[in-house]
């Protein structure tokens, strides 16, 4: 995978912030702050599980749900020229344009993400 670490069961984003000489990692899919660093993956991984361990323990305790709930839905700004090629190749592809971006978008993020391509 690229920058990302699978820790019991949630993704961080690792990234190294210089000033600090330091790994940062990062949960996105939960709705609040449960950062971590270290100086190698052992300490991200050590690091990683505590800090989410705390997360998890403090929304418990406050009756929060602690994953970030996704709509499925966001606004995507493009060129009117962009618009323009992927509406026609979605038509290409016989597929609505809704459809293609969502493909392309898949894609992209398990690429990103260094995952298979399987749907």
């Amino acid at each position: 995978m690229k920058n990302i670490m699978l820790i019991n069961g949630h993704q961080a984003v690792i990234s190294y912030d210089p000033d600090i000489g330091m790994f940062r990692g990062e949960f996105l899919d939960l709705n609040g702050g449960a950062d971590f660093y270290a100086a190698d993956v052992a300490g991200l991984q050590r690091e990683g599980q505590l800090s989410l361990s705390v997360y998890l323990q403090e929304c418990t305790r406050r009756g929060i749900e602690p994953r970030k709930n996704f709509s499925g839905k966001f606004l995507l700004r493009v060129a009117p020229e962009i618009h323009e090629t992927a509406a026609i190749a979605a038509a290409a592809c016989g597929e609505s344009l809704n459809q293609w971006v969502s493909d392309a978008i898949m894609k992209q993020a398990r690429d990103a993400a260094g995952l298979s391509h399987a749907k």
